[in-house]
């Protein structure tokens, strides 16, 4: 199968970077409503209004029918939960995507957050998945290959007894919210095409407690769990410019 890798100008990642920082200061608010009571379904009006608010456009609304604004995915939940009338409860872990459009441009991220207080468990899966994350980003860079991205999270993740998805991908974003390459958290290192100035790619773990093994519910998007242990998701839009990498879905 034939990839096209499209590199971005630097005039292109500075709008990709202002459709981001929509994101980060979306996910920035939303921390802020999470809490026991508070629907699905509240979150997502918010960020709609939030997004709209800051002048650019929701991504996942009507994205190949998606229905929301939001993925919100809750405990076994690893990606695509549709927003709903179903109440957070405290001890609750929440997976929160959220993509905007700005001039034609995506930005797209992803958090984990407790519901009030967490077991340790969750606490720590939470942790390791957002250090997974950070070892994804810290291998892109010019001259690398694509996995090591990938090994790198698959490490973290593995060395924490954990197992990464690897039915659900990253992938490259520009002027499509999925763009190649595909990035999987999984991998020997060295293999792929090499990394080059003006790679925009969202790199976003997931993470089980459990085995790696998922399965789609019958409303055709919310993707859970086989055995029903917890997941993690941690998403940033990255970019490779002239000055080297830099996140681009970052409030500051």
């Amino acid at each position: 199968m034939s990839v096209m890798i499209i590199l971005k100008t630097p005039q292109e990642i500075a709008v990709i970077e202002r459709a981001g920082r929509v994101v980060a200061l979306a996910i920035a608010f939303l921390r802020e409503q999470v809490k026991p009571g508070v629907t699905t379904a509240d979150l997502d009006r918010l960020a709609e209004e939030f997004i709209i608010g800051e002048g650019a456009i929701p991504a996942f609304k009507g994205y190949r029918g998606y229905p929301a604004t939001l993925c919100t995915s809750i405990n076994e939940e690893v990606v695509h939960g549709i927003p709903s009338a179903r109440r957070l409860e405290e001890g609750d872990i929440i997976g929160i995507d959220v993509g905007a459009i700005v001039e034609g441009f995506y930005g797209d991220a992803a958090v984990t957050l407790p519901v009030g207080r967490i077991s340790d468990e969750a606490a720590r899966l939470i942790r390791v998945t957002e250090a997974a994350l950070a070892a994804g980003l810290a291998q892109v860079r010019a001259g690398n290959r694509l996995s090591d991205i990938s090994h790198a999270v698959q490490t973290v993740a593995e060395a924490a007894g954990y197992s990464v998805v690897t039915d659900f991908v990253g992938h490259g974003i520009g002027r499509n919210l999925h763009e190649d390459p595909q990035v999987p958290n999984f991998g020997k290192p060295g293999e792929g095409p090499r990394l080059k100035e003006g790679l925009v790619l969202a790199i976003e773990p997931m993470v089980n407690i459990g085995g790696h093994e998922v399965e789609v519910l019958s409303d055709r998007w919310t993707v859970v769990t086989r055995d029903k242990s917890l997941s993690a998701h941690f998403e940033h839009t990255i970019a490779i410019t002239p000055d080297g990498p830099k996140v681009l879905t970052r409030a500051a």
